[in-house]
Parts: structure tokens; C-alpha cells; sequence
């Protein structure tokens, strides 16, 4: 019985928490979307302090780059190229048994929104990007389930707290993305300390929520390497927003779709068939073209140029390019239609 269980002793005793709160964690069902940085430690986090069940959402695979700030991860992950998801799972069910750790090696579309989203009292955001976010509130807003926004790069991060009906949306506060050019990892780098600092922050708004606590809408921001920590009033609910105002889900219900480029990494997300493959059969099919490595989450083929992973769902990350044009051809080329 989780309330004789002594690894949640401490938490327990912190008054505002308490046994109550402590059941209502236990009854949770909490969606992580992205396994990086970000969505790595908030992971860890709600796994040792006792959440139901986690879903764990991710379209990526572990890589050598990662490995600075994304704290689940070891270099033997990296070498095998596993997906975030799966690797992620594996390291929390040794450090909780008594969770429900629900892999989905996934890319969150408007497709698959429901089917992910549908059921969690909670999300968090750990992706890297403001469409994957925007199709999130959309589904938050749309089924009234709390959400909470993250944001790193540098040494500076960001977050607030969404909930429906009582806070500002995200589109209340970005009714659109940024324009220009903006700094990722990649351009601008990023330490450590403010990813996990912003998921902790993040994690614990989560904790709370769960717990049944009132949640503060400010928007808290952090520079670990000036030291400056402040936080801002969020603005206020927008009558006018398209999301919580007018009901609109352009995100959600496909109207508007999201970037297949990722985040700073010259790299290019297609899923161009709608069946699935067979990991095996392609492996072999790959060989004679380049330097073949595979498991039974994904094929990684390195090309001249090129570095190409196919997961069994058809979705393939080609490395090397953002030019959507040539992702397709490669992928039309080598894995087919």
C-alpha cells in the first residue's frame, strides 16, 4: 500500500501536501510531451514523488549531444540511438516500480491528439517548438485539463501555468509565433542548470495542480548566469482569443499544422506513408546503400551526406538537411511511399 511506502514519507509530512494530497498525486494520470531536457527531469521528478501513471510522448532518439542536460539518459542509450520515449521508461521503472510508465515513441499530431491526450488530468510541456505547444492548448482548452509551459535556451527559461477558464491561454499570451529568426540550442547553446531549473519549477506547479492546490498564472523567468529570477503578472483572459475566446482549435482540428523542421538541428521530420514498416525487412533493404544500425524501436542508415532514422510507424528523421524537398526525396528514395 502506496501510504506505507516510505520513499513518499517526506513528502507526506509537508503540511500543505499532506496524506490527502499525497492520494490525489497517487490517482493521477500526467502526459510528458517531449523527453528531452525539459521533459527529463519533470519525468524523473513526478515518477519519484508517486504520479499514477506517466505518458511519455517523443518522436526523437537519444544522441551524444543530449546527454549535457537530459538527465535520464547514458551513453549507452546514445550508442544504441533508442528512442527518448523507451529509454526514458526503462531508467523510471527502475527508480519506481509502483508507476505506470506509458511509452509512446510518437510525434503529438493533430491526428493522434486524443488518443495521447484524451485521458490525463495533466500535461506538460517539454517540447521545443510553438506549434507542437498551440496544438497542445488546443486540446487543454478544448477538454479543460491543466497544462504548464516550459521554455529553455542559454542560460534564460520561462514558464506559466494554463488553466482553462481561470487563467489567460497560451494564445491569450502568443497569439502567434515570434517572427524572425529565433535562437534554439543549437544557435545559442544551453547549460544544464536552467533546463532543470525550468522543469523543476514546471514539475512543481504539476505537484501542486494534482495535489488539488490553487496555481499561481504568473510567468515566472530565470537567467542562471546573471542570477536574475522574476515574475510577471500573465495577461488576462482575451475575450478575443481564437482558443479560449471564440472555441476555435485551429491546431487541433487540422486547419493549421505544424513545422516538420526540427528545432535548430539542420534536420527534417517526414512521415510520408500511412502504414506501418517492418524495421527488419528495411534493415536489410538499407545495407548494401550505407552503414546500417537497428533495434526494434527504429533503423538508423548513414548515407554520404545524410543520416536517416525510420521508426516502425514510417516516420523518419533525416539529418543532415532542412530542406523539406530533399527529405522527401530521400525518404521516397530509400524507404518508399
Amino acid at each position: 500500500m502506496w501510504i506505507n511506502d516510505p520513499r513518499y514519507s517526506r513528502q507526506i509530512r509537508f503540511a500543505p501536501l499532506g496524506e490527502e494530497g499525497q492520494a490525489r498525486i497517487r490517482g493521477s494520470r500526467v502526459a510528458i510531451v517531449g523527453c528531452g531536457a525539459l521533459g527529463s527531469v519533470q519525468a524523473e521528478i513526478l515518477t519519484r514523488a508517486g504520479v499514477g501513471r506517466v505518458r511519455l510522448i517523443d518522436r526523437d532518439f537519444v544522441e551524444f549531444s543530449n546527454l549535457q542536460r537530459q538527465f535520464l539518459f547514458d551513453e549507452s542509450d546514445a550508442r544504441a540511438g533508442l528512442p527518448k520515449a523507451a529509454a526514458a521508461a526503462r531508467r523510471l521503472s527502475k527508480i519506481n516500480a509502483g508507476v505506470e510508465i506509458e511509452p509512446a515513441i510518437a510525434d503529438l499530431t493533430a491526428a493522434n491528439a486524443a488518443d495521447l491526450l484524451g485521458d490525463v488530468d495533466l500535461i506538460l510541456d517539454g517540447t521545443d517548438n510553438f506549434e507542437t505547444r498551440y496544438l497542445i492548448n488546443d486540446v487543454a482548452v478544448s477538454r479543460n485539463v491543466a497544462w504548464i509551459y516550459g521554455a529553455a535556451v542559454g542560460s534564460y527559461g520561462l514558464k506559466f501555468a494554463v488553466a482553462p477558464g481561470r487563467t489567460a491561454c497560451f494564445r491569450c499570451v502568443y497569439p502567434d509565433p515570434p517572427e524572425g529568426v529565433q535562437p534554439t540550442c543549437e544557435t545559442a547553446g544551453v547549460l544544464g542548470p536552467i533546463t532543470a531549473t525550468i522543469a523543476a519549477l514546471q514539475a512543481a506547479d504539476a505537484l501542486k495542480i494534482l495535489a488539488g492546490a490553487a496555481v499561481s498564472a504568473r510567468l515566472t523567468t530565470v537567467d542562471v548566469w546573471s542570477g536574475e529570477i522574476r515574475q510577471l503578472e500573465a495577461p488576462a483572459i482575451d475575450p478575443h482569443c481564437e482558443c479560449c475566446g471564440a472555441r476555435r482549435f485551429s491546431y487541433l482540428d487540422g486547419s493549421r499544422r505544424a513545422t516538420i523542421s526540427l528545432c535548430g538541428r539542420n534536420a527534417v521530420q517526414v512521415h510520408e506513408r500511412e502504414r506501418p514498416i517492418d524495421l527488419q525487412e528495411l534493415a536489410n533493404h538499407l545495407r548494401p546503400v550505407g552503414e546500417v544500425r537497428a533495434n526494434e524501436y527504429a533503423v538508423r542508415v548513414v548515407l554520404d551526406l545524410y543520416e536517416m532514422t525510420i521508426f516502425p510507424d514510417g516516420r523518419a528523421i533525416i539529418k543532415g538537411t532542412d530542406d523539406l524537398s530533399v527529405a522527401r526525396s530521400l525518404y521516397a528514395r530509400y524507404v518508399g511511399s
